[in-house]
C-alpha cells in the first residue's frame, strides 16, 4: 500500500474543521457539515481533519465520531485526504480506526494520550497496537510531553506512520526532532498561522488551520507563500490573520482556562462568513458579545485586504 498521495496531502493546508451543532447543542447538522466541507474544498482544500480538538471529539459519542466523518468523506469527494481523530483506550481507538476505514477516510490522526496514571512504556505499546492494527495512514499529534521526540523516533520507520502534527510551542524541539528522527514522515506545524513561517523554516511541511474554515482563500495563499520560499509575503499574511488567532487563544469572560475561546471563535467566523457555525457544546461556552465584536471587526478587515 502507498502512502504517498497522503503524505502530498499532508504538504498542505490541513483543515481542522469544527462540529455544526444544532441551537441546543443535541444534534449533528450533517448538511450543514456538509455545506461547510464543500466551502474548503471548492477553495482548494486538500486535507480535512474532522473530529479534532477544533471538531469538539471529547465532546462527540462515538457514533457521532463516525458520522462526522462519513459525511466529510462524502462531501470532499475525493478532493484530497481526509484524517479522522481517533483517542481513549486502545479497544475504542481501533474500533473508531476501524469504522473510519469503512466510511473512506485515509488515515486517523491519534489525540494526544490522555489518562490519569501513565508510563512512558505503556504508551510506546499504545501507539505501535494502533499503528499496527490499522493500515489507514497514521498521524501522531503531540501537544505535550507525554508523547516524547524518543517515542516518535521509534515509531517514524513504520510505514504507515505517515506524519507528526507538533502542537507544542517549543520551536527548538521541533528543530531537533526533524533533524533525528528517521523516518520518512511529514512534520507539521500544529499551532496554525502564528507560528506558520517559524516552523516552515525548521522543517514543517504543512500547518493546521481553524480559522480556514472561514476564510480559506487567505490560509492557502499563506502556505502558498511558504512553499514558494517568500518569507516577507508569508508573515504579511500571518500578520492580517494574527488578531483573529490571537482572540482563539484568550480565556473567553469570567474564565481562567487558557484557550476557551478556541472553538466559539472559529464557529462565529463561520457565521460571518455566511457558513453555519452553531453552538459548542460544554465545557465549551459561545463568545462573549464583546469577543463577538471584536471577531467581526477582525474578520472585516481580513475579508477586505488585498494578498
Amino acid at each position: 500500500m502507498t502512502y504517498e498521495p497522503l503524505k502530498d496531502d499532508l504538504r498542505d493546508v490541513a483543515f481542522t474543521n469544527p462540529t455544526p451543532f444544532d441551537e441546543d447543542g443535541e444534534m449533528v447538522l450533517h448538511d450543514e457539515l456538509a455545506s461547510n466541507i464543500e466551502y474548503v474544498r471548492n477553495a482548494g482544500a486538500r486535507l480535512i481533519v474532522p473530529c479534532g480538538n477544533t471538531g469538539e471529539y471529547y465532546s462527540l459519542s462515538n457514533d457521532e465520531r463516525v458520522a462526522v466523518v462519513e459525511t466529510t468523506t462524502e462531501a470532499f469527494e475525493g478532493a484530497g485526504s481526509v484524517v479522522g481523530g481517533v483517542g481513549g483506550s486502545t479497544k475504542n481507538a481501533k474500533m473508531l480506526a476501524d469504522r473510519y476505514a469503512d466510511v473512506g477516510a485515509d488515515a486517523i490522526m491519534v489525540m494526544h494520550p490522555v489518562h490519569t496514571y501513565m508510563h512512558e512504556d505503556g504508551i510506546l505499546d499504545y501507539y505501535r497496537s494502533l499503528v499496527d492494527h490499522t493500515d489507514l495512514g497514521v498521524v501522531l499529534y503531540k501537544r505535550g510531553a507525554e508523547l516524547t521526540h524518543e517515542h516518535i523516533r521509534a515509531l517514524s520507520e513504520r510505514e504507515n506512520v505517515v506524519a507528526v502534527k507538533y502542537a507544542v510551542g517549543d520551536l527548538s524541539a521541533f528543530s531537533k526532532g526533524v533533524r533525528t528522527t528517521p523516518g520518512d514522515i511529514v512534520w507539521i506545524n500544529g499551532i496554525a498561522e502564528r507560528f506558520a513561517p517559524s516552523f516552515h523554516v525548521e522543517g514543517a511541511e504543512g500547518f493546521t488551520t481553524g480559522i480556514g474554515n472561514f476564510i480559506p482563500q487567505k490560509v492557502l495563499t499563506l502556505q502558498e507563500a511558504l512553499d514558494d520560499g517568500d518569507l516577507t509575503r508569508a508573515k504579511k499574511i500571518r500578520d492580517l490573520l494574527r488578531p483573529y488567532e490571537d482572540l482563539r487563544e484568550e480565556t473567553g469572560s469570567n474564565n481562567r482556562f487558557s484557550s476557551a475561546n478556541n472553538v466559539p471563535a472559529v464557529k462565529y467566523g463561520l457565521e460571518l462568513a455566511g457558513q453555519y457555525g452553531g453552538s459548542v457544546r460544554e465545557p465549551l461556552v459561545a463568545l462573549s458579545e464583546d469577543d463577538q465584536k471584536r471577531a467581526e471587526e477582525y474578520y472585516e478587515v481580513i475579508s477586505d485586504a488585498s494578498l
